[in-house]
This record gives structure tokens, C-alpha cells and sequence, in this order.
């Protein structure tokens, strides 16, 4: 059976915002559930915009989405905040990781160049004590030789 583009345009507008799911949209449109599936399917694959981040997981989302819907759910109540993230098919931990990248918004390079620079300052510092405890080591040792000598052959007429 053919069904007009209109009525399929209807359709998936109504599956991608999440207000039904495709067997109420079926039933309420009189197409068979899997006519409704393929709409959706042959809509995804055709690369058409959908709801914002509907089409992608969360992950995938870039900074300039997240940080929009980071502005658009900042200040809803809980239930507004719920319904908001089933909607564009997401979770609210999400949105809280996002706040939180957000504000500690460091680049990866920036912390990878220091943590490097940390540890060659470490080392540096650590070598330097190997060095003082050895020079430390002989000084004790010389010192040590120097008493027992004056004890066994009395002190020297150089001193």
C-alpha cells in the first residue's frame, strides 16, 4: 500500500520528538508498526536532521551541543529536567559529567605537558638527592677515618 509523503513526513516528525512511541503513532495513523520502523530507519540512513542529539548517542555529541543543552536545562525542575533528556534520548548523568567538564575545562594537552614536566622535575630532583646523599655518605665516612687515625697515630703536626 502507498502512503502519501505527507502523512509519512507527519510520522516521523512525531517519532523523532519523542512525544509517542512508533506503535501509538502506527495505531493513530493506521500504518502497520513496521511500515512505521522503516520510515525511521530509511530516515536515519538518508542522514536528515532530527531532534538535536536524537540521532547520535551522548557520547558523540560536541562541545557546542552539549554546552546548548547544558544552557537549556539549567534552572528545570527535576520531572522538566527527566522529561527534557528522554526526550533528545539521553540520561541527566550526562548532563552532570558535562557541567563538570565544563567547569574544569582543561584541554588533555595542557594536562598531559604538565603531568610530563611534573615527573622529568621529579626526576631531575630525585637524582639530585641520590647525588647530595652519596657526597654525604663519603663525608661521614672520611670524617669517621680521620678520628680513628688521630686515635691510633696521635693527631698530625699539619693541623
Amino acid at each position: 500500500m502507498q502512503y502519501s509523503e505527507e502523512l509519512r513526513a507527519k510520522v516521523i516528525e512525531r517519532a523523532l520528538t519523542g512525544e509517542s512511541t512508533q506503535e501509538v503513532l502506527a495505531e493513530e495513523f493506521g500504518v502497520g508498526r513496521s511500515t512505521v520502523q522503516n520510515w525511521m530507519r530509511q530516515h536515519r540512513i538518508s542522514g536528515a536532521p532530527g531532534v538535536a542529539g536524537k540521532d547520535k548517542r551522548p557520547q558523540a555529541w560536541t562541545r557546542e551541543q552539549r554546552l546548548e543543552a547544558l544552557l537549556a536545562t539549567h534552572g528545570l525542575a527535576e520531572q522538566e529536567l527527566g522529561a527534557w533528556s528522554r526526550q533528545r534520548g539521553i540520561h541527566t548523568h550526562h548532563l552532570a559529567q558535562w557541567r563538570g567538564e565544563l567547569i574544569g575545562a582543561v584541554p588533555e594537552k595542557t594536562l598531559a605537558s604538565e603531568t610530563r614536566a611534573l615527573r622529568q622535575e621529579n626526576q631531575a630532583l630525585k637524582k639530585e638527592l641520590r647525588r647530595k646523599d652519596k657526597a654525604l655518605a663519603e663525608t661521614a665516612a672520611l670524617l669517621v677515618l680521620k678520628k680513628k687515625a688521630a686515635s691510633i697515630w696521635g693527631e698530625s703536626e699539619d693541623d
